[in-house]
């Protein structure tokens, strides 16, 4: 049996955080336990942010950008399919959407 560290002073299981999530959403991680081993951990927007810009600054010598953030390459290939999509969908798809 392998042991994994938890880096984090509070624990949650997955089945009590489901319960009422948005609690947890404090500025010191809490380690969701699945199991009794740690699946990930939740954090704050803010404390988030303030994560990934200490990466991104401790990085920026190094073109260091979170792998989860979108590139503007791909922002702008993500609204040119949406807007594609918007021009050919029919009246019947768009239902009572308006601009």
């Amino acid at each position: 049996m392998t042991t994994q560290t938890i880096l984090a002073g509070k624990t949650v299981s997955v089945t009590e955080m489901r319960k009422n999530p948005t609690q947890y959403f404090t500025d010191e991680p809490v380690a969701v336990l699945a199991h009794n081993r740690p699946a990930g951990y939740m954090v704050s927007t803010e404390l988030f942010e303030r994560m990934l810009h200490a990466l991104e600054s401790q990085q920026s010598n190094q073109n260091f950008q979170a792998s989860f953030r979108p590139s503007a390459t791909r922002l702008h290939e993500i609204a040119q399919n949406g807007n594609a999509l918007l021009q050919a969908a029919s009246d019947d798809e768009l239902g009572e959407f308006t601009e």
